[in-house]
């Protein structure tokens, strides 16, 4: 199975390690993610203004491409899959952004006339290939060094799950698919009552001190509930966590477990 797969450019960055592990723990379970050419930042956070159009035509150049191959778009990042799946809603919707946005991309070349991107791409978060298309049965059959002695807090953030009107990804309140991944790779999942609390990561340079107590609260609550690590798929959690956290629980990318339960090495 192949699928269309925008990184993001974190990815080539400072999260270098949950772009190589998911790609090597997708094609060991079946898929291939096939990069698209040409891709540009997403821009990290979706633009609110509803006169804007310049900050969302990177997100619709990436989702016209995967709609001309297949029709399917993965990302990991949480930031990239907020903004890419936000801007598709806009587009789909047909309102003034999106006439807007075709306008610009049929005048600078982009799009020929009568080619409009509307929204027909679908946007597919890397947890969502897991337990749709290969299956969580699937992925604990494949697992050759399960992870049994790890008590892991799933901790969702808040870009994964908001807008809820948009994102459709889980339950906002209480989701599952982050514990459904950590049982499958066969460790064991804490429940905490902040795993779905925003870390405070856009204002750490404003407000670093608010920020700071934010991330503590959630690693207390977390080790308070007995685990010993929380796992992520937003490349800024993961750094919040390492820079402004309490340093007893460690930030880790679920593709980084998941290869290491699949028997994945350098």
């Amino acid at each position: 199975m192949k699928l269309s797969y925008y990184p993001g450019c974190t990815l080539r960055t400072q999260a270098k390690d949950l772009d190589k592990w998911g790609r090597l723990s997708l094609e060991k379970l079946g898929v291939q993610l096939e990069e698209i050419e040409n891709w540009q930042c997403c821009g990290a956070v979706y633009p609110q203004a509803t006169d804007e159009i310049a900050k969302k035509l990177s997100a619709i150049r990436a989702l016209d491409a995967a709609k001309k191959n297949g029709g399917k778009l993965v990302t990991l990042c949480s930031a990239c899959f907020n903004v890419l799946k936000r801007v598709n809603a806009d587009m789909k919707e047909g309102g003034d952004v999106a006439k807007r946005a075709n306008n610009y991309l049929v005048a600078t070349g982009y799009l020929s006339g009568g080619d409009e991107y509307k929204g027909e791409t679908e946007v597919i978060h890397y947890l969502e290939v897991l337990r749709d298309y290969v299956g969580w049965d699937k992925l604990k059959a494949a697992v050759v060094n399960p992870l049994k002695d790890m008590k892991l807090g799933a901790y969702y953030g808040c870009l994964l799950l908001r807008p809820n009107s948009v994102m459709r990804f889980d339950n906002p309140e209480n989701p599952q698919i982050l514990e459904d991944f950590i049982r499958a790779i066969g460790a064991t999942p804490v429940s905490y009552a902040l795993r779905n609390e925003c870390c405070g990561n856009y204002v750490a340079l404003k407000t670093p001190d608010a920020v700071k107590a934010q991330v503590d609260k959630i690693e207390r609550n977390a080790e308070q509930a007995g685990a010993t690590a929380l796992v992520t798929a937003c490349p800024s959690c993961r750094y919040n966590l390492k820079v402004n956290g309490n340093g007893r629980l460690e930030g880790v990318y679920i593709t980084e477990l998941l290869a290491t339960a699949l028997g994945i090495k350098e």
